[in-house]
């Protein structure tokens, strides 16, 4: 049997709307597993799984061929990872944990066979993939045309767990003047986005780096509608 934390994160997620029977049968059919932080818990073209988060922060990311990446998303606690490549096979993107996380493995074949047979169950499938573009498509704003403090915690955290490796800290190594340039600013517009951030206790700042304290409350900065 599931223990409460899964129980709990599974009744908080999309999931938690799905007939009570096929919620008791998947969490009698799945599996919880820990990651430490910069771990790659799915690779392009890895076989569709879904996993729902327990705790922690993962962020869904693609790389071009000269190695550059660009998030797609952001999933944290009580949210699904995975819907998309069960419906529609494997995607070209990985799946990187930024804190350590727990992750419960979703029992893919029965929730696909119940969604066959249940339209109920198929419609709930589709709302979380509504959902998902969404995010995606706000996620595509932020990075072009959020604000310069938006952009700052968007594109620290980006850099920041591109650089990670499992267990390290989260430390984007970029000065001033490289995050101005990469956020289409000027150094002492960024200066003044850092020191908000540091004094809210998110980051801290040295010469040609920022350690990133609280990721979670770092990607709250990048979407709020009131950064300034």
């Amino acid at each position: 049997m599931a223990d409460q934390e899964v129980e709990d994160a599974l009744r908080r997620s999309f999931l938690g709307g799905l007939p009570r029977e096929l919620v008791e049968d998947l969490l009698a059919g799945g599996q919880r597993t820990d990651y430490p932080a910069g771990s790659t818990i799915y690779r392009e073209g890895s076989a569709p799984r879904a996993e729902l988060v327990i705790r922690g922060l993962l962020r869904v990311f693609m790389s071009s061929p000269e190695g550059r990446q660009v998030t797609v998303r952001y999933a944290r606690e009580a949210d699904v990872l995975g819907i998309a490549v069960i419906i529609g096979g494997p995607a070209n993107v990985r799946v990187q944990t930024i804190s350590d996380s727990s992750l419960f493995r979703i029992d893919v074949r029965r929730l696909v066979d119940a969604a066959r047979g249940d339209g109920r169950i198929a419609w709930a499938l589709a709302e979380e993939l509504n959902r998902r573009l969404y995010d995606t498509l706000q996620q595509t704003a932020v990075n072009a045309f959020g604000s310069v403090r938006q952009r700052v915690a968007a594109h620290l955290l980006d850099l920041a767990s591109a650089q990670q490796h499992p267990q390290d800290r989260l430390v984007a190594r970029v000065t001033q003047q490289e995050l101005a340039d990469a956020v289409g600013s000027v150094r002492e517009v960024v200066a003044r986005a850092l020191r908000a951030l540091r004094v809210a206790g998110v980051v801290a700042t040295g010469p040609d780096s920022v350690l990133i304290l609280d990721p979670a409350r770092l990607h709250d900065e990048s979407w709020s509608t009131d950064a300034g």
